[in-house]
């Protein structure tokens, strides 16, 4: 049994294979085409041969019985003879006989069996086709009785041997074309089966080498710019996705156990000096110890809040909102901070930005700039919050005049918990930029960074976020702002 069993299997997984399906489908589709074409042959050429001897027999026996009515018997005759006289072909069958059966005209001598007896009513019945004797040669005639008025009995017919001939060549030709047809469809489709293993082949091997550990993969490309290559970028981009996810989980591993590692330790250190002190000094190391363990969750829930916002979760949730309002509500909360910190804030709004998308996520967003944009600016300097918008997307802008970013930092700004050299010593954990990216993307954009004045110094932090105002994206759960 499972000797029988592995025999089968190669078997079973040719038929399964979606290679064979198609090639299966391709033989078929070749070979209908085929048997519509030999239909339409068979139509046009040896069943229009019967139809125009049928069409001309009928004209004829017409022609003759519009003759007896002119000219009674003998006009028949006389017509019968001058077609005989002038049939070359010798092709033509007539047999003109009176009620009792005996022959007046005509080169037919003997009458087939199924034509004798009482005139037929029904149009099948009166055709025949018949054997015939011709000279020594058997062949086969295709005959119409017609009664004429007077008794008599008219046959008209014609020797359909020829035509008999030509449709054996002409089915012999059809099954020769049949039989190549069903060659060359079972040759097309093991060349199809081979073709479609062999561009599938590549992705299976990228995917198991991926499935084996090696992320580096990708699938080759073959610059056909057919759905092969299109699969294959899509699965490229998926790839490279995967990778970036990857490093990030990596790169926020580390980051999270080495922003908590201070915490977790200074939170320790103070519980300890609590044990040897007063209750005056437990009380303020319960109290610093609770202020980390803040901290620590604060982390957590913004790692939280960015990961539900970058898996699209809620997209249903979003409505339509006008952008305006948001922006004017971060900015009136933050003009009070900025004057506190000497610093002027500026918003330059329109009357009206309508979109699709969270009201709450958006606002978080624009905070988070707006709160970077505070920290960074010194005392005096001038922040400013401006909008743009297209029929295809809108930008909402906050400039700075801060130390602003270089281009290396520029790249890692959404990395989360990623921190420049400038900002270390601000409070923070990194993550501000990280759920602004994230906002922009579930939003159907993006967020940039440049100077906000090239060729200042300082040359300042333009930040930028781009919307698409019809896309859809899920609400984030309310937070607070994060540097």
């Amino acid at each position: 049994m499972v000797a029988e069993e592995v025999r089968r299997a190669p078997v079973t997984r040719l038929v399964d294979s979606a290679g064979f399906r198609f090639a299966v489908f391709f033989a078929g589709m070749f070979l209908l085409g085929g048997v519509a074409f030999a239909g339409i042959v068979w139509w046009n050429t040896a069943g229009g041969l019967d139809r125009q001897t049928d069409s001309a027999i009928r004209s004829d026996v017409f022609a003759l019985t519009e003759r007896f009515n002119e000219a009674g018997r003998a006009g028949v005759v006389e017509a019968i003879e001058f077609r005989l006289a002038r049939d070359g072909d010798d092709q033509d069958l007539y047999r003109l006989t009176d009620p009792a059966g005996r022959l007046l005209a005509g080169n037919l001598d003997d009458t087939p069996d199924e034509l004798d007896g009482p005139a037929p009513e029904a149009e099948p019945l009166r055709w025949l086709r018949a054997p015939l004797l011709r000279e020594g040669l058997l062949t086969e005639a295709r005959l119409y009785r017609a009664d004429l008025p007077n008794g008599d009995r008219l046959l008209v017919g014609r020797d359909v041997e020829e035509r008999l001939r030509l449709r054996q060549l002409l089915a012999r030709g059809l099954g020769w074309a049949t039989s190549a047809s069903c060659l060359i469809a079972l040759i097309g489709a093991l060349l199809i089966r081979r073709a479609l293993q062999a561009r599938l082949r590549p992705a299976a091997e990228t995917v198991t080498a991926i499935a084996q550990g090696d992320l580096s993969q990708r699938v080759p490309l073959s610059d056909r710019e057919d759905e092969f290559d299109r699969l294959g970028r899509t699965l490229n981009a998926m790839l490279d996705r995967i990778g970036t996810l990857m490093a990030g989980i990596r790169g926020v591993s580390d980051a999270i156990a080495h922003d908590l590692r201070t915490p977790v330790a200074r939170a320790r250190g103070r519980l300890e000096e609590a044990l040897e002190g007063d209750a005056e000094a437990m009380r303020r190391a319960i109290e610093q110890g609770i202020a980390d363990l803040d901290g620590m969750i604060r982390i957590f829930h913004a790692v939280l809040r960015i990961t539900e916002a970058e898996a699209g979760a809620r997209r249903a949730a979003f409505t339509r909102l006008d952008l305006v309002p948001v922006l004017a509500d971060a900015a009136e909360l933050y003009e009070a901070i900025a004057e506190a910190h000497d610093v002027t804030l500026e918003a330059t709004l329109p009357e009206s930005l309508p979109m699709t998308g969270d009201r709450d996520l958006l606002l978080q967003a624009v905070a988070n700039l707006l709160d970077n944009a505070v920290k960074f600016s010194p005392p005096g300097g001038r922040i400013r919050l401006s909008t743009e918008a297209s029929e295809t997307a809108l930008r909402i802008t906050v400039a700075d005049e801060g130390p602003g970013l270089p281009d290396v930092d520029r790249a890692r700004a959404g990395e989360r918990f990623f921190r420049a050299d400038n900002a270390r010593t601000t409070p923070g954990y990194g993550l501000g930029l990280s759920l602004v990216r994230a906002v922009a993307g579930l939003h159907g954009g993006e967020l940039a960074l440049a100077d906000a004045h090239p060729g200042r110094e300082p040359p300042g932090l333009a930040a930028t976020i781009t919307l698409d105002p019809e896309l859809a994206a899920p609400p984030a759960s309310e937070a607070g702002t994060l540097g």
